[in-house]
């Protein structure tokens, strides 16, 4: 079995494969403070809940864009992950990623973008951007080669919401729970709801336009992936994503797991 972590600035997606299959996954917060030992304490008790014991647990991948975190996951799986058949892994642009990274300065790119792109790479094989609805919303691009050649960066629907709640005197902190009826919102409420779906909305489709008219100038626009918390709620505001894969990532962390320890498969 694989144990595979994708440590996000918000939120911990992690997740077991047995012989290639997703068999279990978690979603947790991510607290900056948590040590190895409190998420030996957790992730044991995840585990035993789903049935499956931890020495059956022979492989360890983690992304992370928290260094302080991710030093705790690999001293995590070293302490008490008792059976991995080789050292725990850590993602980043120096491992075999199965497509170069062809940007100014490989090393400050995110391990969360780099996996997103392998994955997305290996089930369409084209020039593709991959959508992710995470605390920041990327877009990021891959060509032909395949390399991973870049993106954009944008903050995030619920950093958006939080600060036009602290930085307004009457506009309330608010949860998209709801669908605006009309684009026009006739209430406060209503009003933020639809600017912040139609507005990233509108968003996403703008940068798929204008990252296309690089990455693919022969087409009208670059294949698209989305994924993230976010994706399902944002999808019916765009035109532009394909298609969208909660569990993207971790499909990555697997790929890449297998391309640097060939004949160790978990």
């Amino acid at each position: 079995m694989l144990f595979a972590v994708d440590v996000g600035n918000s939120h911990t997606v992690s997740g077991i494969f047995d012989k290639g299959k997703l068999v279990g996954s978690w979603r947790m917060q991510s607290r900056h403070d948590r040590t190895a030992d409190e998420l030996a304490i957790r992730y044991h008790g995840l585990f035993q809940m789903a049935g499956i014991a931890p020495e059956r647990i022979t492989g360890f991948i983690v992304a992370s864009v928290v260094p302080v975190l991710e030093t705790s996951w690999l001293h995590f799986a070293r302490s008490y992950l008792t059976h991995l058949r080789q050292p725990p892994l850590a993602v980043n642009h120096t491992i075999k990623l199965g497509m170069k990274v062809a940007i100014e300065n490989p090393a400050e790119v995110g391990a969360d973008r780099i996996v997103n792109a392998v994955a997305a790479w290996d089930r369409f094989h084209e020039p593709l951007i991959v959508i992710d609805f995470g605390t920041a919303i990327t877009f990021d691009c891959v060509n032909g080669e395949p390399a991973y050649v870049g993106g954009t960066i944008h903050p995030g629907i619920g950093i958006s919401l939080d600060a036009l709640a602290t930085r307004t005197a009457k506009l309330p902190r608010l949860d998209i729970d709801v669908t605006p009826d009309h684009p026009i919102g006739t209430t406060t409420v209503k009003a933020i709801h639809s600017g912040a779906l139609y507005g990233f909305g509108g968003l996403v489709d703008r940068m798929v336009e204008v990252l296309s008219g690089q990455l693919t100038p022969d087409r009208e626009r670059a294949r698209t992936i989305a994924t993230g918390g976010m994706a399902e709620l944002i999808k019916p505001y765009t035109k532009t994503i394909d298609e969208i894969d909660p569990e993207l990532t971790l499909d990555g962390l697997q790929l890449i797991y297998r391309l640097n320890c060939q004949g160790k498969d978990a």
